[in-house]
This record gives structure tokens, C-alpha cells and sequence, in this order.
């Protein structure tokens, strides 16, 4: 893949997770415990959606964190190989995910 395209591809989805991020803001934060205001299901229910929002907000820092490492790899010119065995990454994997690190051989033996 082109690293110009791949730029642009991985600079959109980081745009994109970033505007997720503030939209989803307000579900992560704390549960009102008070049992007068809220009834336990409800309490309960607000609960797992507070853990939810976290654990998308983890995954999305995750991918992030790939997205960053994808746009380094770019500007040192080591962006398309494999970071274990340094042979060149497939075309169709790169497209599929720009921020991809291993090969198809080195992914499968981890």
C-alpha cells in the first residue's frame, strides 16, 4: 500500500476514534448510588453500561495507540514490513488493516 494512502487512511480512523471518544464522554462517567433518586436495577443496569463504555474506551485507546505506532512507522520508512521476521507485509493485509505490525506467517504462530 501506498504510505501517502495508508497516511491518509490511518490519520481518518484516528479522527475518528478521537470525535467517538468525547461523544461517548458522559457514559463513562460515575453511577449515582443514591438508592432514594435511582432503584437497584436501574443502578445495576447503569453499572454495566458504565463498564461497557469503559471497555470500548480501552479498546479504542488500544487501536489508537496502533494507529500512532503505524504513522511512526511511516515517517521512518519502515512502514509495510513485518516488526518480527522484517519480510514485507502483503498488500491485501495492509489494506484490510493499514496499522497491521506481522506478516500472515508471524501473526498465525503467536
Amino acid at each position: 500500500m501506498d504510505p501517502s494512502e495508508a497516511r491518509r487512511r490511518l490519520e481518518d480512523r484516528r479522527e475518528e476514534l478521537q470525535s467517538l471518544d468525547a461523544a461517548m464522554a458522559d457514559s463513562r462517567r460515575p453511577v449515582e448510588l443514591d438508592q432514594s433518586r435511582v432503584g437497584r436495577l436501574s443502578r445495576m443496569d447503569a453499572l454495566q453500561d458504565q463498564a461497557m463504555a469503559l471497555e470500548t474506551e480501552r479498546r479504542r485507546g488500544v487501536e489508537l495507540k496502533r494507529i500512532e505506532a503505524a504513522l511512526a512507522r511511516i515517517e521512518s520508512g519502515d512502514y509495510g514490513y513485518c516488526l518480527s521476521c522484517d519480510d514485507e507485509l502483503l498488500e491485501k493485509r495492509l489494506e484490510l488493516d493499514p496499522a497491521a505490525t506481522l506478516c500472515v506467517d508471524c501473526a498465525g504462530a503467536r
